[in-house]
């Protein structure tokens, strides 16, 4: 897919941003905003890669992340006003980029020879385990915890992209619908304020 790394970069530039953002009320400066946008763009993928033996780190192995990072925590700290306006914009990069990696997470697995089941849950901890992190250290509840569709939205595209792959469909297409489908749940979750059955 050409359009691949550039936008795994432009996902990396925009979870730094909102890591940043994360930080913007609690007086920090910028090494403190700088590695809490670091831990929320790289978190997912670098967990992602240590529980399957996968060296090295994507950030470690291409400058260009680094790169990626550093322009989105220099862009948050720079122009909050104007970043926290687009706060509609930055929700649908945002899931934009928790869909992109989780097929990219997925496809990571299964290149490294795991069962699919396995490469499932990496494509949802590649998406979201970056912002789990995030939000721990910034002493707020994971959006993993909260009624939100979040994960289980990303769960859902990952296996029905294995399913897809499974039936033997070309990859392309695969990427498309399995992408468009975690979007879609997430666009319509958060609109009609729907959640999964709580746990009383």
């Amino acid at each position: 897919m050409d359009l691949q790394y550039p936008l795994e970069l432009v996902g990396t530039f925009v979870f730094a941003i909102s890591g940043a953002l994360a930080v913007r009320d609690r007086e920090h400066d910028l090494f403190g905003a700088g590695f809490t946008g670091f831990i929320t763009a790289i978190g997912g993928g670098t967990l992602r890669d240590v529980l399957l033996g996968s060296y090295p780190l994507v950030w470690i192995g291409d400058i260009h992340f680094l790169y990626a990072i550093l322009l989105g925590v220099l862009a948050a700290f720079i122009f909050p006003g104007i970043l926290l306006k687009l706060r509609k914009t930055m929700f649908l990069f945002d899931t934009l980029g928790i869909a992109f990696f989780t097929v990219l997470g997925v496809e990571k697995a299964l290149s490294l020879g795991v069962r699919p089941e396995i490469a499932a849950i990496m494509g949802m901890f590649t998406a979201v385990m970056g912002g789990v992190i995030r939000d721990t250290l910034t002493n707020e509840i994971p959006i993993l915890f909260s009624k939100e569709i979040y994960a289980s939205a990303c769960l859902t595209g990952a296996i029905l992209y294995l399913v897809l792959n499974y039936l033997g469909l070309e990859r392309d297409y695969n990427l498309l619908i399995s992408i468009s489908v975690i979007i879609s749940i997430r666009l319509i979750a958060v609109k009609y304020k729907l959640s999964l059955p709580r746990l009383d």
